[in-house]
């Protein structure tokens, strides 16, 4: 069993436990996603590009809970609308492959810029 599907049993039974499911349905997954994104923006917030590659432990840590945060949603949120996580991102890696192809995109930060 891959990873993603062990933390999607181990959300459901910790949500079951609790009788947390009747309050997670796509609308408050969704929301609450966008919510633990923008936790995550925060701890990057007035941080220079290069602090924000140079992190210290406290702030390290800090990313790490807020990353947790949004994988668990995001991970429940794919679970109550019957997503395969892993299927969708490994399809959407090869749409990517061939919409932005390495050899016309290498070295470019617009998206615009293989068409």
């Amino acid at each position: 069993m891959d990873q993603i599907e062990q933390l999607r049993r181990d959300l459901r039974a910790f949500a079951e436990e609790r009788d947390w499911g009747q309050f997670h349905t796509p609308k408050n997954l969704a929301m609450a996603l966008a919510a633990e994104a923008g936790e995550l923006l925060e701890q990057f917030q007035w941080l220079t590009p290069e602090q924000s590659t140079q992190l210290d432990d406290a702030r390290r840590a800090a990313v790490g809970d807020e990353l947790a945060d949004v994988l668990l949603y995001l991970v429940m949120l794919a679970d109550r609308t019957g997503v395969d996580l892993g299927r969708a991102a490994r399809e959407k890696i090869a749409r990517n492959a061939l919409r932005y192809p390495a050899d016309r995109v290498r070295g470019k930060a617009a998206r615009g810029e293989a068409d």
